[in-house]
């Protein structure tokens, strides 16, 4: 579709209809989307449909929202949701993916001892968060194992696990699979693992990676960690997930970063990394969430995308707010390839008094500044906090370490000194 300047003094838009944001980045737990990987049953494999910035043509505004409402940056499958009133007629649209046409498969994951594992040659699916542990499904051996074998298809397979003992009381018990098709062009590799040692922490984690006979390649990690802040005694809990994957057929691929980290107070901190590239269009997401746990929250995303002749667009918030005193702000933006550039600055002041402080200004000479009566809407505290994590972490609370003996003590790694008060005098 054409780059040209025809349209640009329109304004970017991620689905919104007004730069007014009333809600925070995370869904309802009811929302909240996992990876269905039953790993000990059967695996349900997706392939992704990337989300692609491109310039919206005349037609319809349904007809463009059906189009564009599964795979938008913003849309419902997002782990951010944001309320919005405002405008305009650039968007993150939806674009079939090219990376393959496969359709969906269901693999078995168990088979009898001594058979190999089925290959599992396919791309991990976009923007589907952290999934909890019991969706991947991790099952250790309680053995060493080395085992390998070639299927009736003369494709081959090779099954590992075993043990790694360190200092500190450092166990690690691991599984390790993988594949490959009888002429190479496909395969696939999957480790599971535990980890432990006498401080108390414990870790559990999943890694894959493979490759398909179009050449596509992928790569994908998922973690969950225990660990106690020697100072304070406090317990934490970490949660991480990276997926990545590239077309082999053409300039296209994407990358994400999640994380969530807990404490026992309530501390709770939330974000994501995203990027994608198809063709000669190329996006990135930022966001994140921050509650301390004592009522104050800061919450901001930022988005962006450009194409190679120079067309650049995005659109970025943020909420802060404590004791339903605080503020939002953002930003619309343009840059034509000639270099012209449109923005919307606006911004929001909440007294605590049922009074809003509105203001807002753009390039084209708009601009507005009033007090409205108005609601105050935003979470003190996470949808998904502490209490709901541990419920959905008992493989990695369960996890056993090495015994340790009587006469020794674990070594305990206290960091940096705590802060210490000014002597007076």
């Amino acid at each position: 579709m054409s780059t040209t300047d025809r349209g640009f003094a329109t304004l970017f838009e991620f689905n919104l209809s007004k730069l007014y944001l009333s809600q925070g980045l995370a869904p309802r737990k009811k929302q909240r989307m996992c990876f269905r990987l039953t790993m000990l049953s059967r695996i349900s494999c997706c392939y992704p449909e990337p989300v692609v910035p491109i310039r919206r043509g005349n037609g319809s505004a349904n007809s463009n929202e059906k189009k564009g409402e599964n795979w938008r940056l913003d849309s419902k499958n997002s782990l951010h949701r944001v309320r919005v009133l405002a405008s305009p007629a650039m968007s993150f649209a939806s674009a079939q993916s090219r990376f393959s046409s496969k359709q969906q498969k269901f693999y078995p994951q168990c088979t009898p001892r001594n058979s190999g594992p089925q290959s599992r040659d396919t791309l991990p699916t976009r923007d589907t968060g952290i999934a909890n542990e019991e969706d991947w499904g991790i099952s250790l051996l309680n053995e060493n194992v080395n085992e390998s074998g070639t299927n009736e298809d003369g494709s081959t397979w090779y099954r590992q696990s075993g043990e790694d003992l360190g200092e500190n009381g450092y166990l690690r018990r691991w599984t390790m699979m993988g594949g490959k098709s009888h002429d190479g062009s496909s395969e696939w590799m999957e480790t599971w693992w535990e980890t432990s040692d006498w401080s108390g922490y414990k870790e559990l984690g999943v890694e894959k990676s493979g490759r398909n006979a179009e050449g596509d390649s992928w790569w994908e990690t998922w973690q969950e960690l225990l660990h106690q802040d020697q100072w304070s005694n406090l317990a934490h809990i970490e949660k991480s997930a990276q997926k990545q994957a590239k077309s082999g057929s053409e300039n296209a691929g994407w990358h994400e970063k999640w994380w969530e980290k807990y404490d026992a107070k309530g501390w709770t901190e939330k974000g994501a990394h995203k990027y994608g590239r198809l063709n000669e269009q190329s996006w990135w997401e930022k966001w994140g969430e921050h509650y301390d746990g004592r009522g104050s929250v800061l919450k901001w995303t930022d988005k962006w995308a450009k194409t190679e002749v120079g067309t650049r667009w995005g659109d970025k918030w943020e909420e802060k707010f404590f004791a339903g005193v605080g503020s939002r702000q953002g930003e619309t933006w343009h840059v034509s390839a000639s270099g012209d550039r449109w923005s919307r600055t606006w911004g929001e002041e909440h007294f605590g008094n049922g009074k809003v402080h509105k203001y807002g200004k753009s390039t084209t000479g708009e601009s507005w500044d009033l007090i409205v009566h108005e609601e105050t809407y935003y979470e003190a505290e996470p949808h998904y906090g502490w209490a709901d994590v541990v419920g959905d972490s008992s493989q990695l609370l369960t996890i056993q370490p090495r015994p340790r003996p009587p006469s020794v003590f674990p070594n305990l790694e206290f960091g940096s000194s705590p802060p210490q008060l000014d002597n007076q005098t």
